[in-house]
C-alpha cells in the first residue's frame, strides 16, 4: 500500500472560493462605503473649524462673511454662511449649524449623517 502525503480532508484548513468571493465582496463594498464617508467627515471638520474662525465677527453679516470665505478655501459645499445659526450669548457670538448627508448605497437604501456644531 502506498501512503499518501496529503492531509485527511477534516484536518484541511482554509477558505472555500464561496467563502472567498464572499469574503472579498464584504471587503470591497465596505471600502467603498469608506472612500464615500470620509470625504463628509473631512469637510464636517473643515466646517467645524470655519464657524471658530467666523465667531470672531460682530454681525451676523461678518459672521456669514468669514465663514463663505473659509468655506472657499477649505471646499464646504454643503452649508453656507446664510445656513449658519448665530446668536449673541451675553457678550459672546455664539455660531452653529446642522445639516444632513445622503450617500446612495444600493437600490433604496441610503446611509443617512446628520452633522451638527456650536462654538463655545
Amino acid at each position: 500500500m502506498k501512503q499518501s502525503n496529503r492531509a485527511p480532508r477534516s484536518q484541511q484548513r482554509g477558505l472555500s472560493f464561496i467563502s472567498l468571493v464572499l469574503v472579498a465582496a464584504l471587503i470591497v463594498s465596505t471600502m467603498v462605503v469608506t472612500a464615500q464617508v470620509v470625504p463628509t467627515g473631512i469637510e464636517y471638520v473643515a466646517a467645524k473649524k470655519a464657524i471658530e474662525r467666523a465667531k470672531a465677527g460682530s454681525t451676523v453679516l461678518e459672521v456669514q462673511q468669514i465663514f463663505d470665505r473659509a468655506a472657499a478655501i477649505d471646499d464646504i459645499s454643503s452649508i453656507s454662511g446664510k445656513d449658519l445659526d448665530i446668536r449673541k450669548v451675553g457678550d459672546k457670538v455664539v455660531v452653529g449649524f446642522a445639516y444632513t448627508r445622503e450617500i446612495h448605497l444600493v437600490g433604496p437604501a441610503y446611509l443617512v449623517m446628520k452633522y451638527s456644531a456650536q462654538t463655545n
